[in-house]
């Protein structure tokens, strides 16, 4: 996402990347326990939980167990009448003293009584009691044996904060390590007392665990099929080759297209992003028929070092690598950085492949090099499968025709505008995940109240003037709760106002006298509140560095945004069980300085905006290819002949992909790119008047290490790359075929 992200992104958008890579809930491990009875779960839990917590990996550890958070419990605690919004001028009168004290003690009879009433001394006007309601709007797991737990007690819950931001994937996977690691030491050291946990195994989900199990299963797949597709076309080179040198030699335009491509895009954009690099290189994989083309098309006289192939071939060579250069052209001209990058790569790309294979491949060949003759296998396959294609030549426009109404009935749904469409994360592990997530009432962070401001104060104060707005929708249903930045870091305005309505000592000794008379407590008894009450008044203001060292330190991190001349206060909103209403909600704060930030929404309308200006640039780039083909060859018919079998291949594979029931994503596009720029290649080649079996061969072997290269990513599990293959490959093989079938030529 932020490699595409626009080089003028809008303040949704921003916000959007930014919680993608640094936020609070990219932040989040989700930890299930299974295995071994309730009581070995929770020591299991305890034991892993006290391990992390002395890691400085680990931001903060939830596991429900009492005492976990006292160093939170204690800052918040002394911090209550600068945190409570209970705290005002008529509180502390002899009234609302009388009042809130009467309250206090009512509550003693509650089932928490005992608690409160070790609390009552300190605390007799509930300010605890008004902060901890405050601060309880989040749902969390149930207890067992003192942890969490999920409902059917079967597994033990932890949440864990990685210091590491989200999208810092080494990091994150290093922190995986190490969960994993101290998991094995804890079971380790508590198997002799329950020997059933040697079979407990640990589950984990959240952003970073996708982002590295995302990684690590799209570099296995792109190496095994690389490597798979590597030694096919090695073998199958060398079964025409029959040469090690050829071999090597083949491969140095590819070595020099995909280093030209690096340096062209560090010079010009200062960074080469990963998906830029790993997409280019496959781009690049057009390369490897320029050698092919001038190996065997030289043929066994050994022509290959003099003039003769650049005479006879070159001129068509030249001609598709400019049709490629058009196509890839037109994302030079994308607003979205990574579609400028890739085209730019594939430019320079292709080009110095190009001119390594004209100027200085010839050169690098010794004296009379040649590749073995194989104009006889030429000439058999020319008898046995060109010649009875040729006869299928109406089937191409036929095919077209078809696949052209396919989906002109199915137009609605080609795109698939869902960036989930991308994922590559397995069904079952999006399971677990949203089976923890509802289990621990852990943060699922869609939707985003967004205010803004010249600075925190501005922001701070923002959030506490829409605190209840935000109550009223919650009572109302519209919301199951929300969190505010302003909950634990109060403005500067409304502490002072606070602190201001305490009274000092003294005073609030006369008022406790006479707001006491009828109550069963003694003024003597609350020595300790009018003790914390003068401490307060003389107690600095709550600033981000208080809270240093605990972990609401990271949720104010992620609640609070500093940019230049602008902060911003993010505050989550938690849908109902039946969703939020975004129509109902965006009306109920109409008239708000507040910004409604849908995540899901917004990130699929990011996507959707380069999908769409890559549609258009593509457009752009077609017509700028047809204008260069009717500019050079000078005949109707022969661009036509040219065309065809291009625009048959490309409609046929994206119909395939239609009646399979697939829509095509922005990866499928660039795979139809890579269809124009191998099978311009081979159109071209049919619409001179030489034909011979070397060219033929030559052709057929360039195909076949495109179907190595590219149609073997079709039957990978990972989207991107299967989306890359499933359409290249097919596309490319469709390609020649259609442009066989249209040859009107016999060969010499």
């Amino acid at each position: 996402m932020s490699a595409f992200l626009p080089e003028a992104p809008s303040a949704e958008q921003q916000i959007l990347v930014d919680q993608l890579k640094d936020g609070t809930v990219s932040r989040l491990m989700l930890v299930g326990i299974e295995g071994g009875s309730g009581e070995a779960r929770a020591a299991l839990s305890q034991g892993l939980a006290a391990r992390l917590r002395a890691r400085a990996e680990f931001a903060a550890i939830s596991n429900g167990e009492a005492g976990s958070f006292e160093r939170e419990r204690a800052l918040l605690f002394g911090a209550r009448y600068l945190l409570s919004p209970a705290v005002t001028p008529a509180r502390f009168s002899e009234a609302g003293l009388h009042a809130a004290v009467g309250d206090s003690i009512a509550a003693l009879a509650l089932p928490s009584g005992a608690w409160l009433k070790t609390l009552l001394p300190a605390d007799p006007s509930g300010e605890t009691l008004q902060l901890l309601d405050t601060l309880s709007s989040q749902e969390s797991a149930s207890l067992n044996e003192g942890v969490w737990a999920s409902r059917d007690g079967k597994r033990a819950l932890l949440m864990v904060y990685t210091r590491a931001a989200g999208s810092d994937t080494d990091a994150q996977e290093a922190a995986i390590g190490l969960m994993r690691d101290d998991f094995a030491a804890t079971r380790a050291s508590l198997t002799g007392r329950y020997p059933a946990l040697a079979e407990s195994r640990l589950l984990l989900s959240g952003p970073g665990v996708f982002g590295v199990e995302a990684r690590e299963r799209i570099r296995d797949e792109a190496m095994r099929f690389s490597l798979l597709g590597t030694l096919i076309i090695v073998g199958l080179l060398w079964a025409v080759y029959r040469s090690t040198r050829a071999l090597l030699l083949g491969l140095v335009p590819v070595a020099s297209g995909a280093l030209a491509g690096v340096v062209a895009v560090s010079l010009g954009f200062g960074v080469v992003h990963g998906i830029t690099l790993g997409f280019g290189i496959t781009l690049i994989g057009e390369a490897v028929d320029y050698s092919i083309y001038l190996f065997i098309q030289s043929g066994a006289a050994g022509a290959a070092g003099d003039g003769e192939w650049r005479r006879r071939f070159w001129p068509t060579v030249r001609l598709g690598v400019m049709t490629s250069v058009c196509g890839f052209a037109a994302l030079l001209f994308s607003g979205f950085p990574g579609l400028a990058q890739l085209g730019l790569y594939s430019i320079a790309g292709l080009v110095v492949a190009a001119l390594v294979t004209r100027f200085v491949l010839p050169l690098l060949l010794p004296s009379g090099f040649a590749v073995r003759d194989l104009s006889a296998l030429g000439e058999r396959l020319e008898r046995a499968v060109l010649r009875p294609l040729r006869r299928l030549r109406l089937l191409v426009p036929l095919l077209a025709l078809s696949a052209l109404a396919v989906l002109l009935w199915n137009h609605e749904k080609l795109w698939n505008r869902d960036l989930a469409a991308l994922s590559p994360v397995p069904a079952e592990q999006q399971a677990l995940d949203a089976a923890l997530r509802a289990e621990l009432g852990a943060p699922d962070v869609r939707y985003l109240a967004v205010l803004s401001g010249r600075d925190r104060e501005a922001v701070l104060r923002q959030a506490e003037r829409l605190t209840p707005r935000l109550d009223g929708l919650v009572a109302q249903g519209l919301l199951a709760g929300y969190e505010s930045p302003s909950r634990y870091l109060p403005s500067r305005a409304s502490q002072e106002a606070r602190r201001a309505s305490l009274p000092d000592e003294a005073t609030l000794r006369e008022r406790l006298s006479a707001a006491l008379v009828g109550l069963p407590i003694q003024p003597a008894r609350l020595e300790p509140f009018v003790a914390a009450v003068g401490a307060a008044r003389r107690a600095p203001l709550l600033t981000p560095a208080s809270y240093r060292g605990t972990s609401l330190a990271l949720l104010l991190d992620g609640l609070l945004i500093d940019r230049p001349g602008q902060s911003l206060a993010l505050l989550p909103l938690r849908a109902p069980q039946s969703g939020i209403d975004a129509a109902a909600l965006d009306k109920a704060l109409a008239g708000q300085p507040v910004r409604l930030v849908d995540l899901k929404t917004a990130s699929n309308r990011l996507y959707a905006a380069y999908l769409d200006e890559a549609l258009k640039l593509v457009g752009w780039g077609m017509l700028a290819i047809v204008l260069l083909l009717a500019l050079v060859l000078r005949s109707p018919a022969r661009l036509l002949r040219v065309l065809l079998p291009l625009l048959a291949a490309g409609l046929v594979v994206v119909a395939g992909h239609v009646l399979a029931g697939v829509a095509l994503s922005l990866l499928h596009l660039v795979g139809l790119l890579l269809l124009v720029a191998i099978g311009s290649n081979y159109a071209l080649f049919f619409v001179g008047s030489e034909r011979t079996p070397s060219l033929l061969l030559s052709l057929l072997v360039a195909n076949a290490t495109a179907l190595a290269g590219f149609g073997l990513l079709a039957f990978s599990s990972v989207p991107v790359l299967a989306a890359l293959g499933g359409t290249a490959g097919p596309g490319a093989l469709l390609a020649l075929l259609f442009s066989v079938m249209l040859d009107r030529h016999e060969p010499a």
